[in-house]
């Protein structure tokens, strides 16, 4: 199935993120992993009791700044900003701007946790500018071979043709495991797209990211953290395949093959609840991705990307211990609100670290794709309507402005010479 016949419904920001500063990473030792969560008895009755949730580190990586290592919540609010939320149960979360990476308020930020699918997101970010769109691959049982029982699945079949852009909608939708094997076998196998991805995490100074296996599934020793999936986010979202993807809210995907006949095809709808409204959520207005997970061992995770306004942030909740299946897109939103509420009215407590490699000297961003011109990646128009910026009210999608805007370069001049190590940004 080509590019143009896929049917896509799309909810996009076009955020063309700013190139960022070089800054300097710090070193830090990494904490033990964190055991699973707890699981209390389901009647209260009998079984097992409550195990008590384990705390964080006391110390934690300083990267982005000296509080965002320190354990409980952090904020400086300013006169006239808004407490914070008192329900929020996320062992960990982090408010960013989404432009400038200064990050508002966080817990937590660099405690060390299984990431679950949200790890997808760098999976993207490293493989996705090495595979062109249009390419077609056949599918062989090896490349379906190794993946965890109980695998998230979009419904790969051996021996059958997929685009690659068939293939990335299965991995940012479903958080299907079997796309993003074969789209590792497709870039040098699993061994290699684990040290692709590994490498890359370091180059974005995402030092709490350990990365065993591609698709975020389960494995020991394999964790993030949310000021590092926030990281993640903000690279992939500086390209326009990657904005495409994760804003996508549905689309069509390749079935089986009779023969002498067109191929099949069925709807495949994106898992981010925030987006879609599924499971009694209510769609979040402004909402444009990015990718959400759960697991045994992490929990519920989510990053997420909105705008109101010019105002664009990031957010990161991991594990909440209430809510259920819902908990994590919950207090998603109520950061989300409280962020937009209390923009300008707090002093940061850290910011999100560019890239090693950043180019300060220049207007070029840093996070550079196999798309040839991200700076014009606003102009373009198409099946994934990325010239307009869309949001949800009541579950409908309306249209807030048509054509291109491109998101002004905001780093704070100066910056990186009064940030000693360690140290928190002025």
């Amino acid at each position: 199935m080509s590019a143009k016949k896929t049917a896509l419904t799309v909810l996009s920001a076009v955020l063309l993120l700013p190139a960022l500063a070089v800054a300097p990473a710090y070193a830090v030792t990494p904490p033990p992993t964190p055991p699973p969560s707890p699981t209390p008895s389901p009647d209260g009755k009998g079984g097992k009791a409550p195990v008590k949730a384990p705390a964080p580190p006391a110390g934690m990586s300083q990267v982005g700044g000296s509080l965002l290592g320190l354990p409980g919540p952090q904020v400086n609010l300013l006169p006239g900003a808004p407490a914070l939320p008192t329900n929020l149960t996320g062992r960990s979360w982090i408010v960013a701007d989404a432009e400038t990476g200064e990050v508002l308020a966080a817990q937590n930020a660099h405690w060390r946790l299984p990431p679950a699918s949200t790890l997808k997101m760098l999976f993207a970010d490293t493989v996705l500018p090495s595979l062109p769109k249009e390419q077609v691959h056949k599918v062989s049982q090896q490349e379906l071979s190794g993946m965890g029982a109980g695998s998230s699945l979009v419904g790969v079949k051996e021996d059958l043709e997929y685009t690659v852009h068939d293939l990335w909608l299965g991995v940012f939708l479903k958080s299907g495991n079997d796309a993003v094997h074969v789209l590792s076998s497709m870039n040098g196998g699993v061994e290699k797209t684990v040290k692709d991805m590994q490498a890359h995490a370091e180059e974005l100074q995402a030092l709490d990211t350990h990365v065993i296996s591609p698709d975020g599934y389960d494995a020991p020793e394999q964790v993030s953290s949310a000021y590092d999936l926030t990281l993640f986010a903000r690279s992939g979202l500086q390209k326009k395949d990657f904005r495409e993807y994760a804003a996508t809210a549905s689309a069509k995907f390749p079935g089986e093959q009779k023969p002498g006949q067109p191929r099949d095809s069925f709807e495949i709808q994106n898992t981010n609840r925030l987006m879609t409204g599924a499971g009694g959520v209510s769609p979040y207005k402004g909402i444009a991705g990015v990718k959400n997970g759960n697991t045994t061992m992490a929990g519920s995770t989510f990053t997420g990307v909105a705008q109101r306004g010019d105002k664009k942030l990031l957010v990161t909740v991991m594990n909440p211990s209430a809510g259920g299946l819902n908990g994590v897109y919950e207090e998603t939103a109520t950061l989300f609100d409280w962020g937009f509420a209390a923009a300008g009215k707090v002093k940061p407590v850290g910011e999100l670290v560019p890239p090693k490699s950043a180019d300060t000297s220049g207007v070029g961003s840093p996070a550079q794709s196999h798309e040839n011109n991200p700076a014009a990646a606003g102009k373009e128009s198409g099946s994934g309507g990325l010239g307009i910026a869309l949001g949800i009210a009541g579950g409908v999608v309306a249209a807030l402005a048509a054509g291109a805007f491109v998101i002004n370069r905001r780093w704070p001049r100066g910056q990186r010479a009064r940030r000693g190590e360690g140290g928190e940004p002025s």
